[in-house]
């Protein structure tokens, strides 16, 4: 009796929970259909780009279906008893925590590799800064990370140096609009303007001199290295949490599955 009453309070937990998983999925999946074909509203409320914005709507939908798959299996299987659904989410949860620590070793031991191919890239990017008539979706985002994360450039403003369109302009002095330091333009927030070019905005701004940008110094690298440094520990517990929970219910459904009658095939209810 005590065996198998542990194993009603292990079934129901498991369902109570992959129900939950389910319902959030569900709400996740939801919220990036609504950002999906609401896009120009989320971008005016909430001050964003609509490339990032379509970002978010894919990582939105494609974790929502994730999670509705991962609970659908977990309610079902839990319930219903049937092994090969509690065999296929324990192999679910399983192949996603190999896939973290997979994620983690490599990062851990490419840093350097990363940050010289972000580097590199974003090198690139800066290069062909407004070099066409419409602003490309990359341009957008990148612009939009300089004055959320209130930086210039990957290691420092002077990688802007290498935009063709700054560094051939000798008539006037430009710098691009999303690196301006509001704190600093005050002074001059009339007499620089930004530059139109025939066909959209050129997305740059003209300062009184190559040598005195209003805009930030600190590159994106250093912003995002510190901010990795100051939430290290929580970035860190956050990971362990995720792992210790999926560790715990790939120990419950296994149990669930080992513990089910042998000679009863639940599968046969719907044959």
């Amino acid at each position: 009796m005590g065996i198998k009453g542990c194993m009603s309070i292990t079934k129901y937990f498991l369902f109570v929970f992959n129900l939950l998983f389910f319902i959030l999925g569900g709400v996740l999946l939801c919220f990036g259909l609504w950002i999906l074909f609401d896009r120009s509203s989320f971008a005016s409320m909430l001050g964003s780009t609509t490339p990032t914005l379509k970002i978010w709507c894919y990582v939105f939908s494609g974790v929502g279906i994730l999670t509705m798959l991962l609970g659908f299996l977990g309610c079902l299987g839990s319930l219903k008893e049937i092994k090969c659904l509690l065999g296929f989410y324990f192999a679910f949860l399983l192949l996603l925590f190999a896939a973290q620590i997979t994620i983690g070793v490599l990062v851990y031991t490419q840093r350097n590799n990363i940050k010289t191919s972000a580097g590199k890239y974003v090198e690139d990017l800066i290069k062909s800064y407004g070099l066409y008539s419409n602003q490309t979706d990359i341009e957008e985002s990148w612009d939009f990370a300089q004055e959320k994360m209130k930086c210039c450039g990957w290691n420092a403003p002077e990688d802007w140096l290498q935009n063709p369109k700054i560094s051939s302009n000798s008539s006037v002095s430009l710098y691009p609009c999303s690196c301006r330091n509001i704190t600093r333009d005050r002074s001059y927030a009339f007499s620089n303007t930004s530059i139109e070019s025939s066909d959209s905005r050129s997305h740059f701004c003209q300062a009184s001199s190559k040598d005195n940008w209003p805009v930030y110094h600190t590159g994106c690298m250093n912003r995002i290295q510190t901010w990795l440094q100051n939430n290290i520990i929580t970035v860190v517990g956050v990971c362990i949490g995720i792992s210790l929970l999926e560790l715990f219910v790939m120990t419950l459904s296994m149990c669930l599955c080992r513990n089910l009658d042998q000679n009863y095939n639940k599968l046969a209810r719907y044959s």
